[in-house]
């Protein structure tokens, strides 16, 4: 199985929508709140190339954007094959 990684805050309705997403599929991810750490978000905005909002997606350490990123990638068969890595 795949390795989820989303870095969210903790009202944030795309966060939300992306993490309603993997649970309708069935999948464990690990979830980065980054509301009230300056480090972590710091570390988000590195390996998401200096993206700020979240939130920001990883599958297996790639990043895969933020909870639109996820939807196109879902609705043009890309995310299935990506969580049975």
């Amino acid at each position: 199985m795949a390795k989820i990684e989303i870095y969210t805050t903790k009202v944030c309705p795309y966060c939300m929508r992306a993490k309603a997403l993997f649970k309708r599929k069935g999948v464990d991810f690990s979830e980065i709140d980054v509301s009230a750490d300056d480090a972590k978000l710091e570390a988000m905005m590195a390996r998401a190339g200096g993206r700020q909002t979240v939130p920001q997606i990883f599958i297996d350490g790639k990043h895969v954007g933020g909870c639109d990123d996820l939807y196109a990638l879902d609705s043009k068969g890309g995310l299935d094959p990506l969580l049975a890595s």
